[in-house]
């Protein structure tokens, strides 16, 4: 189309343009695109590693979602938001303390890329008389593999041990009670050698730790038609101390 004289107001952001576009010269008005990728990326706090897996949730100024993306294995999440001048920011991962952010976008970064850096604190480890205890140690359905999750949590017990450098542990490996009794032993047992040869491959003495399967054997709900959350409760991972 024949589009001339256009102008540009600063101020209000919004440009100005003649056009013969509908058959007539007519004045039209021009808004800015304002799109941006807002970035984060997740570290834990302590050591500065990248976090995969963390869920970051974007909402406006009306509380309202815009984005829900999990980070990848550089800890990074991006979001192609539109003329949003703030926004608030949620971020959570299994086995660390949940954090929010809030962002103001200065006028002279429109249209750029919008990085924000979030550290994630590390859930401790409880210590009682009787275990150490972590968040839940996931695996794989039937399979023993340690998991990125699940090795992020065993660091824990590695710290912790090397803490309290004359503590002996017994790894018990729980399921729940769906499946055979004796592939539930067979699969817990795996599962918990699984973890006590990753445990001495962290330079735990492996006369320090031990590891049994419990398969159903021990439930720590008693229940006879499990919800999902009984379920869960059931299938964990323990870790008693046997010396402190």
């Amino acid at each position: 189309k024949d589009d001339f004289a256009f102008s540009y107001n600063l101020v209000k952001n919004v440009g100005y343009f003649s056009s013969n576009r509908d058959g007539n010269d007519d004045i039209y008005q021009a808004d800015a695109i304002c799109n941006f990728n807002a970035i984060t990326v997740v570290k834990d706090k302590e050591t500065g590693r990248e976090l995969e897996g963390a869920i970051v949730v974007l909402l406006d100024s009306k509380q309202k979602e815009i984005s829900n993306n999990t980070t990848d294995f550089n800890g990074k999440t991006s979001s192609n938001l539109t003329c949003i001048k703030k926004y608030l920011g949620q971020v959570s991962k299994s086995g660390y303390e949940n954090e929010t952010f809030n962002v103001e976008i200065p006028e002279d970064a429109v249209g750029l890329d919008f990085k924000v850096d979030v550290a994630l604190t590390p859930i401790k480890p409880i210590i009682t008389d009787r275990e150490v205890i972590l968040q839940p140690i996931y695996f794989e359905y039937n399979k023993s593999n340690i998991t990125a999750q699940g090795a992020a949590e065993l660091d824990k017990l590695v710290q912790v041990m090397n803490e309290y450098p004359n503590m002996v542990i017994d790894a018990r490996s729980h399921t729940d009670s769906r499946g055979a009794d004796n592939y539930n032993l067979r699969l817990s047992d795996r599962r918990a050698k699984s973890t006590v040869q990753y445990i001495i491959s962290k330079g735990i003495a492996k006369n320090r730790i031990t590891g049994q399967g419990m398969g159903e054997t021990q439930p720590k709900v008693a229940c006879t038609e499990c919800t999902e959350e009984e379920h869960a409760q059931n299938r964990r991972s323990e870790f008693i101390i046997i010396k402190k």
